[in-house]
């Protein structure tokens, strides 16, 4: 009797933070992109996210969204030789000796997206904004969880990666980032000038450049299609293999490929398209197994 009481209460208490949860993704939706998100019908691409967010619960999206622990997953998918070198792993920042640190590197925690320190130059770099920064990501606040529900991030320990400096001459490193449905890349966008303003271009797999925009604006260069191209989007396909959606990043330096990360909720599922009905021919490609 006591135990089932026990599980009546659990049962409420979930149901609440579920409503509450719903409640506050529909206000931040609203207000970013314009139009009510339908949870129970979603159609556009935003909607599943959202969707995914609410609904979706495979353990590995946990695993795969931590910066550290994906580096398995991939290693098994398709080999070590695509990851980005690591330099240590660290629980606090307390533990970074920096004197240690090669002259060049790259600092993240694990468990969100953008928390990166990009050092190029020992010599003129500021290790005590480096320590306060990281200190902020490492509180359990700042886990994307708790305040975008993405929920992959929910229970990732979090951790202080560091990998080496990916040199790419003088110009800046495109982000190549394919968008994975059922296992397949459907299509993808570049990030670039990174450096000065960033700018994203859509492009299918027949490098033909896309007819909108999503939250950031085109590049007003011509994009080359990188030489390793086929071979990304066979590692994209094998290493979304699993999910109903996600976003795999790649890097070539040179004749090399380096995986990025694998994204589940991209822009938190709250980046606008323009014109917006790309937003549902995007949806249409997204299945719900509901």
């Amino acid at each position: 009797m006591y135990k089932n009481f026990l599980n009546f209460l659990n049962n409420k208490k979930r149901e609440k933070e579920r409503i509450h949860i719903k409640k506050t993704i529909r206000s931040q939706f609203l207000e970013s992109l314009g139009y009510e998100p339908d949870f129970k019908n979603p159609k556009s691409f935003n909607e599943k996210l959202q969707w995914l967010k609410l609904n979706h619960r495979d353990p590995l999206l946990t695993q795969c969204a931590d910066k550290y622990a994906v580096r398995d997953y991939v290693s098994n998918m398709i080999g070590k030789k695509y990851l980005v070198p690591l330099i240590d792993v660290f629980k606090d920042v307390d533990d970074i000796d920096f004197d240690l640190l090669p002259n060049k590197f790259v600092l993240k925690v694990n468990h969100g997206s953008g928390q990166n320190i990009i050092c190029k130059n020992k010599n003129n770099f500021d290790c005590d904004d480096a320590r306060k920064k990281i200190m902020e990501w490492m509180k359990p606040e700042s886990n994307h969880y708790n305040y975008s529900y993405e929920w992959c991030y929910k229970d990732i320990e979090p951790l202080i990666v560091c990998e080496e400096y990916l040199d790419y001459c003088k110009n800046d490193l495109n982000d190549y980032k394919f968008l994975c449905f059922s296992g397949n890349a459907e299509n993808l966008f570049v990030c670039s000038e990174r450096q000065t303003d960033l700018k994203v271009d859509f492009f299918d797999l027949n490098w033909n450049k896309l007819p909108f925009t999503r939250h950031y604006q085109n590049s007003k260069h011509n994009i080359d299609k990188p030489k390793n191209f086929q071979l990304m989007i066979d590692l994209a396909n094998k290493l979304s293999k699993p999910f109903p959606f996600v976003r795999v990043d790649f890097y070539e330096v040179g004749d090399f490929v380096f995986f990025g990360e694998l994204t589940f909720y991209p822009g938190n599922g709250m980046e606008p398209f323009n014109p917006i009905e790309w937003d549902y021919k995007m949806g249409d490609l997204l299945i719900l197994n509901k």
